[in-house]
């Protein structure tokens, strides 16, 4: 009895003791637990919450997600775990490479980045074969020829230009493979298209990551990755809450920027209602994502208003947009800030994680590609064995497969670990190829009567040589009508050399004009065959000759055959052979309204062994077009001229015309003729406006233009004194059938023309 009773009271006291120790551990663990009332103070207790960041997708207004990280680091408030969808996977893909907030504005802010998001490749990027293309065939909406069938594209951009740029920009994360180990957890959500299911990516190659989040439907081609072909997340988790809760956050920033919903008046058609019901989806979904907040979260909504989810060049109206509502939850980011000193060493670690690119051993093809690049193609990369992977000289060899058109997406990606690191190909090919059909349509109007027009179609049968031959045959109807055919055939892939034999049959109207008035029109009909040989050097310029014979004769279609004014050349037909030598040099951004860049054509013809009414002759001709671009406004300085050697020609077959839009814009079309010319423009145009994504781009321009020039009948005539001066003011836009025109012309004797012009002016 004695022993019991003395244990007890130390057992109480021991009792007491433990109850105390428990009452202060669990006052200290509930001073460490965040709360809006009780934030945790980093630089006094060395411990803080773990910060989630939420990114929502929305097209084009997510550049507002960089403006609020922008403001969360001028505030010291670090992000421990980032979860993205569509745009905002995208944003918050980069920021987890390590990237800070402003390198991504830098980035968002430039020329590159709206580039990025159009649907056709960057023309710069095409192999010459392809630029040349584009001057008659300016259509911007091929289709594809499958067993007999028209094919449809899967969407508007295939996204090329966009996986380069990212991938670029994460080159310095490409060996880390779990999104975990990046400078900041990530995570990206994307659709299986197949099944509906939503696809969480927390591991593999973060660029395709990224890209696979960001695919809309209908606007971007499907993306595949890992066997799956993956829509935009924000079909089925547009703001993922639960996705950033999972990966153990104490406190989660969320960045909301989702689709606004249409008022009754707005809806006025089809497309419009179809996404108007998607965006109710969505936002339902959202919704029942942001109901799940709790007090102590974060929730930013940028008041973005009727923003297009398209519209790339806001890109500023929505970064500022973003800081204003960040600043606005000012005293909550607030509690979250940790000193300056450990932002320091959150930065630092970050970039700590960001290495140099590793060398590359090997380079291999994905089984699934092979059949897409070829050995020759494969050759290019070599030179990147041994070496640091060298973005630049990888992009240029991507751009030298890709250029040729025969793929819509080739991408590289590092593999490999253990200090052994290669380059892997993938490459998916053409929607609508290999052959493919393309569209060209011109038309001009000068209002007062006079007009013309022409429609062309052009067949392309791709891959017809082992080196990628091309079978190309061209249909015209209109003022100058042709069928023509030829074989584009490279000695070795890749070399620039080639040949072309090539054969037309070819009509055209030729006027014969005195004092603005037409006094006759004729109808020169041809028939042409003829083999070129030459060689391209990179995508950017060519040397090439060739010889031809040309059969044809004249019809006199309108007028009076007794005027003496009009020349009689319907009694013979004629008989020549012709020979050329050109060099074209071509690095211009775009053919229609250029920005940047350059473009030369000069060229030889000589004209010999003639019959009938045509004259032998030797020409020399220099075409000229430099692009700059200030902000929204664009200069573009164009030169033409043409000399012939030999005195007193009157073929009209060779004598150069002059008159039209942007041609001596005061004068009607083609309505002076000389053996020699020279004209010289300055244009100027600002673009006033900007529609949608890739085909839907409708850049529109408001602009004006300076022309001197003439035609001669002796090159000792031709002075700058002895020109005729011009001018022009005009509405331009740059749709998917070409550039459209809505312009006035002026000349310095008070003529003045009229246009609406669709087609290439120069």
């Amino acid at each position: 009895m004695s022993s019991s009773r003395a244990v007890t009271p130390r057992r109480g006291v021991r009792a007491f003791f433990l109850a105390v120790l428990w009452l202060a551990c669990s006052a200290s663990i509930r001073a460490q637990t965040p709360s809006p009332e009780n934030p945790i103070d980093a630089a006094t207790t060395g411990q803080r919450p773990r910060i989630g960041l939420v990114l929502s997708g929305g097209g084009a207004r997510g550049a507002a997600h960089v403006g609020v990280l922008k403001v969360l680091e001028e505030m010291r408030v670090p992000i421990d775990a980032i979860a993205g969808t569509s745009m905002g996977a995208v944003v918050g893909g980069l920021y987890a490479s390590g990237l800070s907030a402003r390198d991504i504005e830098k980035l968002m802010r430039s020329a590159d980045w709206q580039e990025a998001f159009r649907g056709w490749p960057a023309r710069e990027d095409l192999a010459l074969r392809r630029k040349q293309e584009d001057e008659t065939f300016l259509v911007k909406f091929p289709l594809g020829l499958r067993g007999g069938h028209v094919v449809l594209p899967k969407g508007l951009i295939q996204g090329q230009k966009l996986t380069e740029t990212l991938r670029r920009l994460t080159l310095p994360v490409a060996r880390i493979t779990r999104f975990d180990q990046l400078p900041t957890r990530f995570r990206a959500v994307a659709t299986d298209l197949e099944n509906g299911a939503a696809v969480i990516m927390d591991s593999g190659d973060l660029t395709s990551a990224m890209r696979a989040s960001v695919s809309a439907p209908g606007v971007f081609a499907p993306f595949e990755r890992d066997g799956r072909a993956l829509v935009d997340g924000g079909l089925v988790d547009n703001v993922p809450v639960d996705i950033a809760r999972a990966m153990g956050v104490d406190i989660l920033i969320v960045v909301d920027v989702g689709f606004p919903l249409l008022r009754l008046k707005q809806l006025s058609s089809a497309p419009l209602i179809s996404n108007q019901m998607l965006a109710i989806l969505i936002q339902r979904s959202s919704q029942a994502q942001l109901a799940t907040l709790t007090p102590q979260d974060v929730l930013i909504q940028p008041p973005l208003g009727s923003m297009s989810s398209f519209d790339f060049g806001a890109v500023s109206k929505a970064l500022a947009t973003g800081e204003v509502a960040a600043r606005a939850r000012g005293g909550q980011l607030a509690s979250l800030a940790v000193s300056a000193p450990e932002m320091q060493r959150y930065a630092q670690r970050r970039e700590a994680l960001r290495q140099s690119p590793p060398v590359i051993d090997f380079v291999r093809v994905d089984p699934e590609s092979q059949a897409y690049i070829p050995h020759a193609a494969q050759n290019l990369f070599k030179d990147l064995e041994g070496k640091p992977l060298d973005a630049d000289a990888a992009q240029n060899a991507v751009r030298a497969i890709y250029g040729r058109g025969s793929l819509d997406m080739l991408d590289y990606r590092v593999i490999g670990a253990d200090d052994r690191y290669g380059l892997a190909l993938d490459a998916r090919p053409t929607w609508h190829g290999p052959d493919y059909m393309r569209f060209g349509l011109s038309l001009q109007d000068d209002l007062q009567g006079g007009s013309t027009y022409n429609a062309a179609v052009r067949f392309v049968v791709s891959d017809i040589t082992r080196n990628a031959g091309e079978w190309v045959t061209d249909l015209q109807i209109g003022n100058a009508s042709q069928a023509s055919t030829e074989l584009f055939l490279p000695l070795a892939q890749f070399s620039g050399w080639f040949v072309m034999p090539h054969l037309a049959t070819r009509s055209r109207d030729i006027d014969v004009v005195q004092h603005q008035d037409v006094r006759a029109e004729y109808r020169v009909g041809t028939f042409d065959y003829g083999l070129d040989f030459g060689r391209q050097f990179g995508n950017w310029g060519e040397m090439r000759t060739g010889v031809s014979r040309e059969e044809g004769h004249y019809r006199l279609k309108v007028g009076d055959p007794n005027d003496p004014n009009v020349p009689d050349l319907s009694h013979d037909p004629f008989d020549t052979t012709n020979y050329f030598v050109r060099f074209t040099y071509d690095q211009l951004d775009d053919i229609n309204f250029p920005h940047r860049g350059q473009r030369a054509i000069l060229q030889w013809s000589g004209v010999r062994n003639t019959s009938g009414p045509a004259q032998a002759s030797d020409q020399l001709t220099l075409n000229y077009t430099g692009a700059r671009t200030l902000g929204r406004n664009t200069f573009v300085l164009s030169a033409s001229g043409g000399e012939t050697m030999q005195a007193n020609v009157t073929d009209i077959n060779l004598l150069f015309p002059l008159g039209g839009f942007f041609n001596l814009s005061g004068l009607r079309a083609d309505s002076i003729t000389g053996p020699n010319f020279g004209i010289a423009r300055l244009i100027y145009y600002r673009q006033i406006g900007r529609g949608g994504p890739g085909w839907l781009d409708v850049p529109t321009y408001l602009g004006a233009s300076l022309e001197a020039g003439d035609v001669w009948q002796t090159r000792g005539e031709a002075s700058f004194r002895n020109t005729r001066k011009d001018a022009s003011i005009f509405i331009g836009m740059d749709t998917l059938l070409g550039p459209l025109y809505l312009a006035s012309g002026f000349d310095e004797h008070g003529h003045q023309a009229f246009y609406l012009f669709l087609g290439r002016s120069f």
